[in-house]
């Protein structure tokens, strides 16, 4: 009897490990669901948190309302301070180039608004931010920029780098001034090797070399005034609002000039630029070209920021 009771009790017991286990394998089953939907949910969160925490800090947050990683232009409904102030310090030039191709203005030629500076690099040249900010849109436009990046700035500004040969940051990375985000090049509606470099407030595509000197590579001043006043048509070409910078506490600078409205200080005896373009032709030089509009070469390369040896390119735009 023993032997039979014996297997009896070792089959029972088999039964109840078989069941608990399937049990135990079954509710695991369940559990796993959701688990990974906790996990899901608590990274969601971290991301968020993370998120936040990174560009909290930042000025900008109060001035925009949308976080936009697909529309470089998403602006139009935004409404503009009246004035704000946007601190320069902190700059880095985006390339150690200092040959500026082509200027902020309308363009003849093409009849349109050209909403940035060219500057001479070549494929391949290091680009970086030209602020702490964090990465908005990594992009390619055949018909446009190319390939570019768009950085939303802790002082409110957005730069753009166009024609990239190759983008290296990333949507949503948290970038410094001076680090890599991409390669020159000359990708999208581009007519040789060179970097297109915008800066915008709030959509307002403002000339950077109201905020920036290139030939010397440095700002123009530690702040620049922002006035609603001043903008016309999404383009600030110019800034004097009244009193706009009164109220400046400028940091020393040792190779700073100090300009009053943002301005480089012309003595009023020398020509100021009136507006006008003039491209460049095959067999130009800068002496023929100052005969053919009337100024001084001298005017034309401090007008242009051309340096003291001045290297023309067919097509090239003048301004004078």
């Amino acid at each position: 009897m023993k032997p039979i009771f014996s297997r009896y009790f070792l089959l029972l017991l088999l039964i109840i490990s078989s069941f608990f286990s399937a049990a135990a394998q079954d509710l695991i089953a369940r559990q796993a669901p959701i688990d990974r939907h906790i996990k899901a949910v608590d990274s969601l969160t971290i991301n968020r948190v993370i998120h936040k925490a990174s560009f909290s800090n930042y000025e900008s947050n109060d001035l925009y309302n949308s976080w936009n990683t697909s529309k470089v232009h998403c602006y139009a409904n935004i409404e503009l301070p009246e004035t704000h102030r946007i601190d320069l310090r902190g700059f880095h030039m985006p390339t150690p180039s200092r040959m500026v191709t082509s200027h902020f203005g309308y363009r003849p030629t093409f009849r349109r608004y050209h909403k940035g500076l060219d500057i001479k690099v070549y494929t391949g040249d290091t680009i970086v931010a030209a602020f702490e900010g964090k990465v908005r849109i990594v992009g390619y436009e055949a018909s446009g920029y190319g390939n570019y990046v768009v950085i939303r700035h802790k002082n409110g500004l957005e730069t753009i780098y166009g024609h990239l040969s190759k983008s290296i940051a990333q949507i949503g990375e948290v970038v410094k001034a001076g680090q890599l985000i991409g390669l020159g090049g000359n990708t999208g509606r581009s007519f040789g090797s060179h970097l297109h470099f915008e800066t915008r407030f709030l959509g307002i595509a403002i000339d950077p070399t109201l905020l920036f000197d290139f030939p010397n590579q440095d700002v123009t001043a530690d702040y620049f005034v922002f006035n609603r006043s001043d903008c016309q048509g999404g383009l600030l070409t110019h800034a004097g609002g009244a009193g706009s910078q009164q109220d400046l506490a400028q940091v020393d600078h040792p190779n700073r000039k100090e300009f009053p409205n943002n301005q480089p200080a012309h003595p009023k005896s020398q020509p100021q630029v009136t507006g006008n373009f003039y491209q460049v032709k095959n067999g130009d030089t800068l002496y023929s070209i100052s005969r053919k509009i009337g100024i001084s070469v001298e005017d034309i390369s401090r007008f242009n920021n051309l340096g003291s040896k001045p290297v023309l390119h067919t097509g090239q735009i003048l301004r004078y």
